[in-house]
């Protein structure tokens, strides 16, 4: 469903990523894992058209981002980094105005709508004003709203900060769902223990090049570390003087 070719990106002299391969397939949930300044945020805003390559193809679902990308992107929800919402509409106006951006039937558009905020527990705070949601709340909003038209593929920036512990609970039991119905879901996050509970495989990027992708199984032969997968993260990432310092304070 997801297929980076050769992607690159380039900021004057500065490479962001650099000749980035990828494929996720349906039902499949991928961990795209990296240091702060390693490129995830890049390759996701290049995934959802926010920014072009420099060279290579997004294809999604069977359409390439840059040729086609209406199709492309209606196959997709997405939920960045740091979302938005309009906080002067209500809950229930902001996910109707969300349902019309995808242009979703108005029958179709209400009932989604009140199924959303009944399975995302907003249905109380569905008429208050946004700007008067808790930071969970609006993360819990603009989920339901990136699933509103039913898409595809699900990519997903640092979901899940700011959740609260029942919110993140709730939030991996739906990746879950989303895959058993064929969904495709790429993942980026800084939390490893999410990472290793939720996702069949996992990439992880460095300096914009992608330095180790596969189950954590593939991942442990590929870094020759036995271990969880944070410490094949920091045996692939970390700097050697940073590697000691860890070492010295777990003795």
């Amino acid at each position: 469903m997801i297929t980076l070719d050769h992607v690159t990106k380039r900021f004057g002299t500065f490479t962001a990523v650099d000749d980035l391969c990828l494929h996720v397939g349906a039902g499949e949930i991928f961990g795209f894992l990296g240091p702060n300044g390693a490129g995830k945020t890049t390759t996701i805003r290049m995934m959802m058209g926010l920014l072009t390559p420099t060279s290579g193809r997004v294809v999604l679902g069977h359409h390439d981002l840059c040729s086609e990308p209406l199709a492309a992107k209606a196959l997709c929800g997405f939920v960045p980094d740091r979302p938005f919402v309009y906080e002067k509409l209500t809950g229930r106006e902001f996910l109707h105005f969300v349902g019309g951006l995808y242009r979703l039937p108005q029958a179709l558009c209400r009932a989604r709508t009140e199924e959303s905020l009944e399975l995302f527990h907003l249905s109380p705070w569905g008429d208050e004003l946004v700007e008067h949601y808790s930071h969970g709340m609006k993360q819990r909003l603009v989920v339901a709203a990136a699933l509103l038209h039913d898409p595809q593929i699900l990519v997903v920036d640092e979901p899940m900060v700011g959740m609260d512990p029942i919110g993140a609970r709730m939030f991996k039991a739906l990746l879950r769902s989303l895959t058993l119905r064929g969904k495709t879901i790429f993942m980026s996050t800084h939390s490893l223990e999410v990472a290793e509970e939720l996702c069949d495989r996992i990439g992880i990027i460095l300096g914009g090049k992608l330095i180790a992708s596969g189950t954590l199984d593939q991942l442990q032969r590929q870094s020759g570390e036995e271990g969880r997968l944070e410490d094949i993260f920091l045996k692939l990432t970390a700097a050697p003087d940073m590697l000691e310092v860890i070492a010295a304070l777990r003795a």
